[in-house]
């Protein structure tokens, strides 16, 4: 089969076509043939970071976690899905698991679903990281009706997510963004919109909610907005934070009694610690969409297999809006 391997860690010129040895289906598992992929930032650092990130793939190594395509053989004791089923999953591109730039991958049945009927395999293949990530946040925050919910980065991958699970969760929701398209997106997607660049936290904590603060806080951003996402909590309050590697003083988050969840969602993948939970959540959120209400937005530009190093280079450059996919088919 043909797939994209890289034999070094580096540059986006590091990817390589070449031709290797289809996978063969074992218990537990489906074999898929891919049609698109996606790209999360995990991945661009995971090829310019290499040994110095833990969950690191042997070299050589095929890149690339999310997917979208077609059951085309059966592992034994696997009786939820059948051969011709359209899945999606997030089930490689780290550790021991090959990944989806590639014709082929076997997937543990743990870790996909079969995909919304309403949703093309591109908007499919752009779901299961973001969409893991964001439904994991908001359920860990209790995140509930009539809730005021903040989420920091709105227009990005995870963000642009959130807002619409948030939504669907009929919470009351908010979004910040740092310039007009992202702002116009974020409106789009039903939030009330907040420009970071102008307006201070406390200003936007007394305009939106009486001072009183939010009372969840679902921050993608990370690092030292972290501060920011304690500062904009209600009492009692609780954050997601799915980028928390930064030293912080956590005096606020002490004074006003703040919960804060991590989520980092590759801990079953990399441990194979309850991965069913993501099967679980992959299947909630293909009823979301179904019922109309998640949609992810993509990036308006396609890159075929071969461009994978240039759909690495898009996602960098921050210039797109929603997920860059690339079309393995």
């Amino acid at each position: 089969m043909k797939a994209m391997v890289i034999k070094s860690f580096g540059g986006s010129d590091v990817f390589e076509l070449a031709d290797i040895t289809k996978p063969q289906v074992k218990a537990g598992h489906v074999l898929v043939n891919i049609e698109a992929s996606s790209v999360n930032t995990v991945d661009t650092m995971i090829r310019q970071m290499g040994a110095e990130l833990p969950l690191a793939p042997p070299l050589p190594a095929v890149l690339g976690m999310d997917f979208a395509g077609t059951v085309e053989a059966i592992g034994e004791g696997v009786t939820q899905f059948s051969v011709g089923d359209e899945v999606y999953g997030c089930a490689g591109g780290l550790a021991e698991l090959p990944g989806t730039l590639a014709e082929y991958i076997v997937a543990d049945v743990n870790l996909i679903a079969k995909k919304a009927k309403n949703l093309s395999m591109r908007e499919a293949a752009a779901i299961p990281l973001v969409g893991i990530t964001a439904y994991e946040g908001l359920v860990r925050a209790n995140t509930s009706k009539g809730q005021n919910v903040l989420v920091h980065g709105g227009s990005g991958g995870v963000g642009h997510i959130a807002i619409q699970l948030a939504k669907h969760m009929e919470a009351n929701v908010f979004a910040t963004g740092g310039g007009a398209k992202q702002t116009a997106l974020i409106e789009k997607l039903g939030a009330k919109s907040i420009n970071y660049k102008t307006e201070t936290v406390e200003e936007y904590v007394n305009k939106h909610t009486g001072g009183t603060g939010f009372d969840v806080v679902f921050d993608s951003v990370g690092g030292e907005n972290m501060t920011n996402s304690f500062n904009a909590a209600a009492l009692n309050g609780q954050v997601s934070s799915t980028v928390s590697l930064v030293e912080i003083d956590l005096s606020v988050a002490h004074f006003k009694g703040l919960s804060l969840h991590v989520v980092f969602m590759l801990i079953p993948m990399l441990h194979n610690y309850k991965r069913a939970a993501h099967a679980e959540i992959l299947n909630k959120l293909t009823e979301i969409a179904e019922a109309g209400a998640l949609r992810p937005v993509l990036d308006e530009q396609s890159f075929s297999l071969e461009a994978a190093g240039k759909a690495h280079d898009r996602l960098a450059s921050g210039q797109g809006m929603g997920k860059v996919v690339i079309d393995i088919k």
